[in-house]
């Protein structure tokens, strides 16, 4: 295995990802409809960085999944399979529910992180994202804070590198983001593995010939009428379904559930 030290041995053969939507890729979908996301993409860059040596990826991360069904289900599983790199992003889903605590799901982040890097040979981890640009999200930005606070004391505890996805300034293009403005596009993946890639990878920066799109202008009332309309036809049905209609991840399945070579 490797080390947390993302400086040290460069050598990651095995990758596991382990989170939620985010990680499975929701948003970025292949031609033929299969998820690629970030995770898929990081992978396909560390296996070209070592093209002379078997690389093995597996993706178990199931969409709509809270932290406890994270480290109940995957966790146990990625530190089975004792892999080079585990990127764990867990928590989200939780900090969307009214009323949930940060403090409370970061202790519980802290227990899986504590376990992962006793069987991994580098965890990264994730800060949230910056808010302030997001209707209704934007309430949520302190909560959200507060929570990536607690990421990065935990990482400088167990010595894990982190993707500081708050500083990350192409995902506050609107066009980084899904109609639902609650997962990324294929622009916005892209951006977050280049990210993941660049703190994995030093001296190998892969973030040469990515151009960020430009926003278009709209008028106050424009963006007033469109914040209204995501609010009707996204947000509140996904509170709703999460409150009382159960979770997106009841019957659902990891798409690469097996360590195998990509």
């Amino acid at each position: 295995m490797g080390t947390n030290d993302p400086d040290g041995d460069p050598r990651i053969t095995s990758y596991v990802a382990v989170g939620d939507s985010f990680t499975e890729g929701l948003g970025d979908a292949a031609a033929d409809g299969t998820l690629i996301g970030w995770a898929d993409r990081l992978a396909g860059h560390l296996s070209r960085q070592r093209p002379q040596t078997a690389f093995s990826y597996a993706n178990l991360a199931i969409r709509g999944t809270l932290i406890d069904e994270i480290i109940e289900g995957q966790v146990p599983r990625a530190r089975a399979l004792h892999p080079d790199l585990v990127t764990f992003c867990a928590g989200g889903n939780d900090l969307l529910r009214p009323g949930s605590d940060p403090d409370r799901i970061a202790d519980r982040y802290d227990r899986a992180v504590a376990g992962l890097v006793q069987d991994a040979g580098t965890v990264v981890l994730f800060t949230g994202f910056d808010t302030r640009g997001i209707p209704v999200l934007r309430h949520l930005r302190g909560r959200i804070a507060t929570y990536t606070a607690h990421v990065r004391a935990i990482a400088d505890r167990h010595g894990c590198p982190v993707v500081d996805l708050w500083s990350l300034d192409a995902v506050r293009d609107r066009r980084a983001w899904t109609d639902d403005r609650l997962h990324l596009s294929s622009y916005g993946h892209t951006q977050v593995a280049l990210r993941a890639a660049d703190l994995l990878t030093p001296g190998k920066r892969a973030r040469a010939a990515t151009a960020r799109p430009m926003a278009p202008t709209r008028s106050p009332a424009t963006r007033r009428s469109d914040d209204l309309h995501w609010a009707r036809e996204h947000f509140v049905p996904w509170v709703g379904r999460r409150l009382f209609g159960g979770s997106a991840a009841d019957d659902a399945r990891p798409k690469r559930p097996d360590l195998l070579p990509l």
